[in-house]
């Protein structure tokens, strides 16, 4: 009836490099398991005269587009504008 249990008390210690060598399988777990065979594709850098000329390109484009929006919001307001205009000077009367 009566047994002696014994507990093995846990150090700090003990504790923490226990919790670090679960941390450390956690996180070395995903990376063991999508490892591959395959190398990676080595892509040759852009010089910086090629940076330049797209970032040059995408400035222009982007400066080409504000202006042709900025000219047909130009020219629907003035359409708008010409419409009530006209509204206006015949009061209506088309009814």
């Amino acid at each position: 009836m009566s047994q002696k249990i014994t507990s093995e008390e846990l150090s700090r210690r003990s504790a923490f490099s226990l919790l670090g060598l679960a941390a450390l399988s956690l996180t070395l777990l995903p990376t063991v398991l999508t490892s591959s065979d395959a190398e990676a594709q080595e892509t040759t850098p852009q010089t910086g005269t090629q940076r330049r000329q797209e970032r040059r390109e995408g400035r222009t484009e982007r400066r080409q587009e504000r202006r042709t929006g900025r000219t047909e919001r130009r020219q629907e307001r003035r359409t708008g504008r010409t419409e009530r205009r006209e509204e206006r000077r015949t009061g209506g009367e088309q009814k």
